[in-house]
């Protein structure tokens, strides 16, 4: 209860950083320590504390203020450790403020940085009358504000951390002095303090490197299937070999060093494997993960599907080849109905069956053109005794088609009669001019070869 006090010599400290690192900081002395008291605050703790009767405490502040009264000094009751207040406590301590003539309560947690200020400051109105009256805030509703300014001033630091630091190598205390100026860092520090502000940017900066670390992690994972098809393309050697075997075998392969690195430290994530200059290659203990080894069962179903698409693709050309229902020029919509039964139907894609059958159909074509050619040159005789013109009437025409109908090489042309009569005229043209450009077998002409024969034979004579 003094309100005369000297302290020479002692040490100021103006911040909780400075415990303990005193040398990092300004020191001031107070040079004769004199000072005088202008206020008292009366702290009363309201937690339940261990073997502490409340209402004995309560009755030695009594007698505290008792003494301060008699100084004729303002005095404001302080209850600490509200976070952790029993509401009892708070009750009785209000109820002792209002019996000692409106004594004014202020609720704080110092831990939690909630009406300290307002503590010091209602003390301060009261010392000198010429300041505003501080508006007392209960706990909860001090706590709920100080919560949202927490958040707001958190955000905006993170914001501005998340501005400043673009790489997981940055150093903190670089990062501080470039920070140092802006009030996002500036209010978040006041609020919260240094060492929160540091763990926040070391969150911040653990999430880049594991972002870091994912985008290795998929790129690895996206060139795996590709290393999988340069070094294991065949199905016999993988089909049944577990994932560990399956090391093994590549190991042995001549290419494996393109593709892949092993590494004296692992798994590959946690050393510094992820930020070095060789981090194209495939870490080689990545096999040991789940998404790796479904990579390469993926790989082995790949390579068993595409031999079952093989073998499909085999046993459609098989099907076509011996069915008698796909004659020439037959469209792929009505011939894919005797085939929709088969086992291999399933297997494949349209584009894939209509290419395949289009092969087939042109050979077919092709053949069936061949065989008429060979049936025309049979029938000579129904192309002489034409017009001068070498153009048959529509009773000639007639009279071929009868002659010929009956023929299953004329027959098989039936879908394509365009190409039947043009074949025809083309071969009456033959007949009447005969010449190699109007050979029915065109560059296969015998006398075409003969001339390029012959010429080849005296280019290398010239040279």
């Amino acid at each position: 209860a003094a309100t005369k006090l000297a302290s020479a010599e002692k040490l100021m400290y103006f911040c909780t950083d400075q415990l303990g690192l005193e040398q990092d900081f300004e020191q001031k002395q107070m040079p004769d320590g004199k000072l005088p008291v202008d206020g008292f605050l009366l702290c009363v703790d309201v937690s339940r504390g261990m073997n502490r009767n409340f209402d004995e405490q309560l009755k030695f502040v009594s007698n505290l203020y008792n003494q301060l009264a008699k100084t004729k000094k303002p005095v404001v009751v302080v209850l600490t450790k509200c976070d952790e207040g029993v509401e009892r406590y708070i009750r009785d301590a209000h109820a002792f403020a209002l019996g000692k003539k409106n004594l004014q309560v202020v609720e704080t947690s110092a831990r939690s940085n909630v009406n300290v200020e307002l503590a010091f400051g209602t003390l301060v109105q009261l010392v000198d009358r010429s300041r505003g009256k501080a508006k007392i805030i209960p706990y909860f509703e001090a706590l709920k504000q100080q919560s949202q300014q927490i958040a707001a001033a958190k955000d905006k630091y993170e914001w501005l951390v998340s501005r400043i630091v673009k790489s997981h190598h940055e150093a903190w205390p670089n990062v501080c002095r470039k920070m140092q100026p802006a009030p996002e860092f500036q209010d978040y520090v006041y609020l919260e303090g240094t060492l929160k502000a540091k763990k926040l940017f070391l969150q911040h900066v653990q999430r880049l490197k594991q972002e870091h670390i994912e985008r290795r992690r998929r790129a690895y994972l996206a060139l795996l299937p590709q290393a999988l098809d340069a070094l294991v393309p065949d199905l016999d050697e993988i089909d049944h070999l577990s994932r560990a075997k399956a090391e093994k075998l590549l190991e042995a392969k001549p290419d494996f060093l393109k593709w892949f690195v092993v590494l004296e430290e692992t798994p590959w994530d946690a050393g510094g494997h992820a930020d070095e200059a060789d981090g194209e290659r495939i870490p080689f203990d990545l096999l040991e993960t789940p998404a790796a080894e479904q990579l390469y069962e993926a790989h082995r179903e790949k390579l068993r599907n595409e031999r079952k698409r093989a073998e499909m693709r085999r046993a459609f050309r098989r099907n076509l080849e011996s069915s008698p229902f796909v004659t020439p020029g037959k469209p792929w919509e009505e011939a894919r109905s005797f085939i929709m039964n088969e086992d291999f139907y399933q297997w494949l894609e349209e584009p894939v069956y209509m290419d395949i059958y289009g092969k087939h159909q042109k050979q077919l074509i092709d053949k069936a053109k061949e065989d008429f050619q060979e049936l025309l040159l049979e029938y000579s005789e129904l192309f002489y005794e034409l017009e001068l013109d070498a153009k048959p009437s529509k009773e000639k025409m007639g009279v071929i088609q009868e002659v010929l109908g009956e023929e299953q090489r004329f027959k098989a042309l039936q879908k394509l009669q365009a190409e039947r009569d043009a074949l025809v005229l083309k071969h009456i043209h033959f007949v009447y001019h005969p010449t190699k450009e109007t050979c029915p077998s065109c560059a296969a002409c015998v006398d075409a070869r003969a001339e390029q024969l012959l010429a080849s034979r005296f280019a290398r004579h010239a040279r």
